[in-house]
């Protein structure tokens, strides 16, 4: 149970969406956009935040799409997590989106809610990072779309009246060789331990990571020192690991030192795989 009352609002169009938020900021509501709601339930049920008002982005056409246009895949925010997984475009984005919460969670979850969230895993952005994927977001100037490498840094980086309406992919990304593990401490359910996303593009390996620190994150370093051809792999990936962007994860999952011993086999599956070993 939600412990305090707020105004439901469900726009039909990006610029209702955008006009509405203005509105009630200005009245003092403190409103937010949510598309899936999974997460906003359970920080409001915890009373950790308390929107007077939220904007249901569910409505609007653009949000919902999932289909090509020209030579790039676009995927609306509020697409499921369970759509994704059914579709198959993006058959690296499917396999990560299917190993993300359960079923029920998935039928729920969108992909705008996942990228956009607060929690330390958000693994639906991980395929979006390595594919140098582009978002749409719109807000009081209209819309634009950006690289995601200049929005998404740990979190996703958007002015406090924008919202993401689309994910653009381009379509060469969606048939690269890739590979995806995600560790758990015990069986197929729960929070991983590490989850490693990664693909093969003109002979370089691109690797994105989740559970490894408190935040998703595709490290360029990383990619360097694992692709150098003169080392063997074992160095390779003692090198990769001294460029983590942030201290390994201890928490109820696993220690920092366990995490770090399930990271360095889970990056040698990778690069063996993808190299075809």
């Amino acid at each position: 149970m939600i412990p305090f009352d707020f105004d439901y609002y469900k726009p039909a169009s990006v610029q209702k969406a955008v006009e509405w938020f203005q509105i009630l900021h200005l009245q003092g509501k403190n409103p937010m956009y949510f598309s899936g709601g999974t997460e906003m339930i359970t920080w409001a049920r915890r009373n950790s935040i308390q929107p007077g008002a939220v904007l249901d982005l569910k409505a609007i056409p653009e949000c919902n799409v999932m289909d090509f246009k020209k030579d790039s895949l676009v995927i609306g925010s509020c697409v499921t997590l369970s759509a994704l997984s059914a579709t198959n475009l993006f058959p690296l984005l499917s396999e990560t989106a299917q190993g993300a919460a359960d079923q029920t969670a998935r039928n729920k979850i969108t992909l705008g809610g996942n990228i956009c969230g607060q929690i330390y895993y958000r693994e639906a952005v991980l395929p979006l990072l390595l594919a140098n994927s582009r978002m749409v977001i719109a807000g009081l100037k209209g819309m634009k779309e950006v690289s995601i490498h200049d929005v998404f840094f740990q979190q996703i980086r958007l002015e406090k009246e924008e919202f993401l309406v689309q994910i653009v992919i381009d379509r060469g990304y969606l048939s690269l060789p890739y590979v995806h593990y995600k560790k758990r401490q015990i069986g197929n359910v729960g929070y991983p331990l590490v989850t490693v996303a990664a693909l093969k593009k003109d002979n370089q390996i691109r690797t994105a990571y989740s559970g490894v620190c408190a935040f998703p994150f595709r490290s360029f370093e990383i990619e360097q020192a694992l692709n150098d051809p003169l080392l063997p792999l074992a160095v390779k990936i003692e090198q990769a690991i001294g460029k983590l962007p942030a201290p390994i994860l201890t928490n109820a999952e696993g220690t920092a030192s366990y995490r770090e011993f399930v990271l360095k086999q889970t990056m040698a599956e990778a690069v063996n795989v993808l190299e075809g070993r």
